[in-house]
């Protein structure tokens, strides 16, 4: 049996589920402050003491890593750019926060210039003072050669009278070229280190209190699962983990031969997401969150505030539905009103108070002078059509450049989707008008309100490696480990891929992928000729290869 969980904004989802299918299910508010205890209670309201003994498998998809990148939550950091030649400090990401120090890789991993050990004894005078617990570091090459990054790490770690907790290296977080992209990547994984942290030993003495030996796992944004104890060192991967668990939960849904669109309706936000013929689209560069773009692979998803339980207010004489979610609907006891008293007014849905939520939509009527009747039929209409509104963009933005999905870059492809998926709790009384605005078919799948919970439960364990290899040096590198091993100068582009997909599997199998989901991608592959003069002198090859992402094969 699998558990899944879903920490969420409002709700905390959680599944038991065997063979794919639901054996019991659970949704409870979200306590922002104990997260802790939100998974407790999550796997006790589904769980018997059996159970428990016959899991196989839980994870986890959470919030935490996301608010606090939003809210700025953040801890201070220790930013040091190895920037050499090329581009402007001014114009990387965080100048402000840069710690600039000498030494740095040419494109080829060769050292052009070497560490300063004076810069680097008055640097690490300056971030003592400052009492700056977390570093991250990085070159502008690493990727190419590490050597520069561990270097400085290493000064700080035997020399600093202030003992740093946390160090994240740039080439650690991404195999793939981009300098600023990686800067930020970084940075954010040591700003979010410490609260990930507090999180990973809270779920390690949670399985203790369960008393048993079961792998736990976070979802990250690409949709895949990490180790509870690997996602330490790189919580940057987890953010945006609730959005791709609901791709995940409707992926099962998806039609595999035409193009689809889901929105996932929570209390708070709507998320929207697109499939090209059955598979999530991605990010291609990476997400950006709050202004920082990074090189954490991710699905690709719009997040809206706007949710069953947004403040709807008057301002200038027009209803505002959002941004902000005071608590509940009225009919629940909440304090103003909300979309969910409007659909509880018009009768499409029939839980809470309905005397609470008539009064809701009366408080907002006297001042439009229109019956509650009216106002909440308003209220959902421009909900609906603020949803379809954002769908039509998205759709409109994807096809204005190429089209990436998890496994391939689709030559060409002109996205148009022809079915809606619609889940979250509101979602059964919004999906069809909808889809009548987008004038596509409106789907609810069953269980619905648990998708997120469901998609992490069945979600695989997903690693990625680059690989850099020059001939003419003799030298394979593994990017993200910063590996380096002996290679032919005949070496081929079959020769790389072999080499990398052994270690590949080293790194899945470490991270508690079973043997039965190891599907190698090759999701990129080039090869160049190294010139000199006139004379091809070897070759450079590139190759990144991914455990294919998707669900879970069949039962643990």
């Amino acid at each position: 049996m699998i558990l899944g969980i879903d920490v969420g904004g409002t709700h905390t989802d959680s599944v038991l589920m065997h063979n794919r299918k639901i054996i019991r299910k659970s949704k409870t508010l979200t306590d922002k402050n104990d997260i802790l205890a939100c998974v407790m209670r999550a796997t006790q309201a589904v769980t018997t003491a059996d159970d428990i003994k016959q899991l196989k498998r839980i994870v986890l998809s959470t919030t935490i890593s996301t608010n606090a990148v939003a809210q700025n939550q953040l801890d201070a950091v220790g930013l040091i750019v190895m920037n050499g030649p090329g581009v402007s400090p001014k114009d990387l990401p965080l100048a402000d926060q840069t710690h600039l120090i000498a030494g740095y890789m040419n494109h080829r991993g060769i050292e052009a210039e070497s560490i300063d050990d004076e810069q680097l004894s008055a640097l690490k005078q300056q971030l003592s003072d400052d009492k700056i617990d977390n570093l991250a570091i990085i070159g502008k090459f690493s990727t190419r050669n590490p050597v520069h990054e561990q270097e400085v790490a290493d000064f700080f770690a035997d020399q600093s009278a202030h003992k740093i907790k946390h160090t994240s290296l740039g080439h650690h977080q991404s195999g793939v070229l981009n300098f600023p992209r990686r800067i930020a990547t970084t940075y954010l994984n040591s700003a979010i280190w410490r609260l990930h942290s507090r999180m990973v030993d809270q779920l390690v003495g949670y399985l203790q209190e369960l008393a048993v030996d079961v792998p736990l796992f976070i979802l990250k944004a690409d949709g895949g699962t990490i180790g509870v104890e690997a996602s330490r060192n790189s919580p940057v991967q987890t953010i945006l983990s609730g959005p791709a668990a609901t791709i995940m939960g409707v992926l099962p849904f998806v039609s595999s031969t035409m193009d689809s669109v889901s929105i996932d309706v929570g209390g708070t936000t709507t998320d929207i997401a697109l499939f090209a013929d059955g598979a999530p689209l991605l990010e291609p560069q990476g997400v950006e969150i709050e202004g920082h773009k990074t090189l954490i692979r991710g699905l690709l998803t719009h997040s809206m505030a706007l949710g069953g339980d947004s403040h709807v207010q008057i301002v200038n004489g027009a209803l505002q539905i959002g941004p902000e979610r005071k608590g509940s609907a009225m009919a629940f006891d909440g304090p103003v009103p909300t979309p969910t008293d409007a659909l509880i007014v018009l009768g499409r849905a029939t839980f809470g108070d309905q005397a609470k939520a008539l009064r809701a939509m009366e408080s907002l009527a006297a001042s439009l002078q229109q019956t509650p009747q009216q106002v909440a039929t308003a209220i959902v209409d421009q909900m609906c059509a603020s949803i379809a509104d954002k769908v039509t963009q998205m759709i409109s933005e994807a096809n204005s450049k190429p089209v990436y999905t998890i496994h391939e870059l689709l030559e060409g492809k002109v996205l148009n989707p022809q079915q809606l998926i619609a889940v979250g709790g509101p979602a059964p009384y919004l999906a069809q008008q909808v889809g009548a605005l987008l004038a596509i078919p409106a789907l609810v799948p069953e269980d619905s309100e648990v998708i997120n919970a469901c998609g992490a439960a069945m979600a695989r364990t997903t690693v990625e490696l680059n690989l850099l290899a020059d001939t003419k040096l003799q030298q394979l590198i593994f990017a993200e480990d910063g590996r380096k091993v002996p290679i032919s100068s005949r070496a081929t582009v079959d020769d790389v891929v072999a080499a990398g997909q052994e270690r590949l599997l080293e790194i899945a199998r470490a991270s508690g992928a079973r043997e039965e989901d190891l599907e190698i991608e090759i999701a990129d592959c080039q090869s160049f000729n190294v010139i000199d003069g006139y004379s091809t002198i070897g070759k450079n090859i590139r190759v990144r290869l991914q455990i294919k992402p998707g669900l879970i094969k069949h039962e643990e």
